[in-house]
């Protein structure tokens, strides 16, 4: 998975993009077609942003966090990211054991 960091009113640092792919490479645990994620992190005033894109194979899944700290709007981030992962994977696999037990029933 290709992941990409930018920042917006803030200068992304080793340790900030460090801490952004160690905590965003646990996605590909749950699911392998990830392609790209592109992760914005950003400060308005108290609010510290992070935002992320992710194309999987099929689909582009968005989430943001906000807090007053980076490092915990990244783990919010990667908490949501990680939900919708889980369940686009749950869906596929769900409709796939369903159509399959459906022909199964009408030609067994």
């Amino acid at each position: 998975m290709q992941i990409e960091i930018s920042g917006h009113q803030i200068d992304v640092t080793p340790a900030l993009r460090d801490y952004v792919q160690n905590k965003l490479q646990r996605l590909e645990r749950h699911f392998d077609h990830l392609l790209s994620l592109h992760v914005i992190l950003s400060v308005e005033k108290l609010e510290q942003r992070a935002e992320a894109t992710l194309t999987a194979s099929g689909r582009t899944l968005h989430a943001d966090s906000v807090s007053e700290n980076m490092y915990a709007a990244i783990d919010l981030l990667a908490d949501k990211l990680d939900r919708q992962v889980v369940k686009y994977k749950e869906k596929l696999t769900d409709h796939h054991r369903g159509e399959s037990a459906a022909r199964q029933s009408t030609f067994g």
